[in-house]
């Protein structure tokens, strides 16, 4: 069953740029090595330069569970985090149709 994946994240004032650079680095990461992930896409809010969604899905639970146990994922972590402002809000569905 295909999972789908909504991250919430806010970014600090002034770090957007760097954000968007190491996103895009950790996107095609996931994409070249996990054939699994259906969709890992960005996105940036019209009213909040500051607020970024992250949408994801994926083939099934195995395919998910692979996504984070990524050697990329690890090493992109590090590099993200500061770049927060707030924890991330993470919603985790199940497709439906």
């Amino acid at each position: 069953m295909t999972i789908g994946v909504v991250a919430k994240l806010k970014i600090k004032a002034g770090h957007e740029k760097e954000f968007e650079t190491v996103f895009g680095e950790l996107q095609a990461a996931v994409r070249a090595n996990e054939p699994g992930t259906k969709q890992y896409d960005l996105f940036r809010s019209k009213t909040d330069p500051q607020t970024y969604v992250v949408m994801e899905q994926y083939a099934d639970a195995a395919a998910l569970d692979a996504h984070r146990k990524m050697p990329h994922m690890a090493a992109t972590g590090p590099k993200l985090m500061p770049l927060l402002d707030g924890a991330p809000v993470i919603e985790a569905s199940d497709k439906i149709s």
